[in-house]
């Protein structure tokens, strides 16, 4: 798809009014809306860690209604299965055959509620649709439709009930984000607007599917200049020569890190990325990726780190990037 500055211009009006129609439920938090946004447009998946009820699930709904997108939600318990995410076949005895019945996975828009109260076992079924955007069952690979979106949300691994999500399922997160609680002024405003309903009712459809399909091709045409690469790939270095780090930066992480600048570039409506793009999504996008060494988990965190690492690598100029 070509990129025209008319092309990019109705795409980024289309993301902004997508924007506005979230910021009705979800108050003061236009960082996380913002992100959020960013990651479906990088065609990628979004985890969401933080304690219960500050609007993880109303932000994915939210979502699902401005994107007009098919979304189903499940719960993760200790007794769901794999066959209730990716779906089982069954015999009817009328036609002599096997029907496949979908699992919740199979929409637009997968919300995985809690998904680490649930076993590995299942958590493990997410892997391949996550990654190829298909599902195999009894052998049938089936595809899943476009656009297709995993917004899981997780709480703390402290609380009761919990277990760590495999490194192999948090990598295929292209975002991890907090929403944290409101400030006191933004908690009245929430409490004020549940008095005549619910928000989400308000929020109205404004593209559609087929449009974040176009927006996302559109994306993939923004321009990154060498020296642009070479920085992303100074700070991917830079992870993987930490002392402090046990596991870097994979490249799949390198891949989401390229997206999601690329899409920062979008909903700052220019054409090409600059080194400030790379530096806002970097905490977001890797500090879930990256594994602490024994020693350093006693003494720092992933973000720390590599809030450091950005620190330390040489920023390029400007002046050297082609636009």
């Amino acid at each position: 798809m070509s990129i025209t500055n008319e092309t990019l211009r109705l795409a980024y009006e289309q993301s902004i009014q997508v924007i506005e129609q979230v910021r009705k439920v979800i108050v003061d938090k236009d960082t996380v809306v913002a992100k959020t946004l960013m990651a479906i447009l990088a065609n990628g998946h979004i985890l969401i860690d933080d304690v219960p009820g500050v609007g993880k699930t109303t932000l994915a709904l939210a979502f699902s209604k401005a994107m007009s997108l098919d979304c189903k939600r499940l719960q993760f318990t200790p007794d769901v299965m794999p066959s209730d995410v990716v779906g089982f076949t069954i015999y009817n005895k009328q036609t002599q055959q096997f029907e496949y019945k979908a699992g919740a996975a199979l929409c637009n828009l997968f919300l995985a509620d809690e998904i680490n109260r649930t076993s590995s076992r299942t958590q493990s079924a997410l892997l391949e649709l996550m990654e190829e955007r298909k599902v195999t069952v009894d052998g049938v690979t089936r595809e899943l439709p476009r656009p297709y979106i995993v917004i899981a949300t997780q709480n703390p691994i402290g609380s009761v009930g919990t277990q760590l999500l495999p490194d192999s399922q948090l990598d295929r997160f292209t975002i991890c984000l907090s929403m944290g609680y409101p400030d006191k002024a933004s908690e009245i405003n929430i409490l004020k607007g549940r008095e005549n309903g619910d928000p989400l009712d308000t929020v109205n459809p404004v593209i559609s599917g087929r449009h974040i399909v176009q927006t996302q091709q559109l994306i993939e045409g923004i321009y990154i200049d060498d020296s642009v690469y070479d920085y992303l790939m100074s700070l991917v270095e830079a992870s993987r020569d930490n002392a402090n780090l046990r596991l870097g930066i994979s490249p799949r992480g390198s891949l989401a890190l390229m997206r999601m600048a690329k899409t920062s570039a979008f909903l700052r409506n220019r054409d090409y990325v600059t080194p400030k793009d790379l530096q806002f999504v970097f905490l977001d996008t890797c500090a879930h990726r990256v594994v602490l060494t024994a020693k350093a988990k006693a003494e720092t965190d992933a973000v720390t780190v590599l809030s450091q690492i950005l620190e330390q690598v040489p920023t390029p100029s400007m002046k050297k990037v082609s636009v």
